[in-house]
């Protein structure tokens, strides 16, 4: 499996307030950053892979949808993690 609790507390850990920081909307964006890079490795070897895309359409949305609550509720956050993931936006 790619994603271990041992990856996720470590992304918790590194994006969020601390390693037991699940809920935060930098921490989530975080985990959904990491599975959309895996999932986009995924596709460019299987291209018809019809799941695994919806799959990625679907994380896509979500971590937009996290980061347009973090901007409008604030800006300051929204920018340190567009600027810490190296998001276009």
């Amino acid at each position: 499996m790619y994603l271990t609790q041992e990856k996720k507390q470590e992304i918790f850990a590194e994006y969020g307030q601390g390693a037991k920081d699940t809920g935060s909307a930098e921490a989530q964006i975080a985990l959904f950053t990491y599975r959309i890079q895996h999932l986009t490795e995924l596709m460019k070897k299987n291209k018809k892979d019809q799941v695994s895309e919806r799959a990625l359409v679907g994380l896509v949305g979500k971590r937009r949808r996290m980061l347009d609550y973090l901007k409008e509720n604030d800006i300051e956050r929204y920018r340190a993690i567009i600027k810490k993931l190296n998001l276009r936006k």
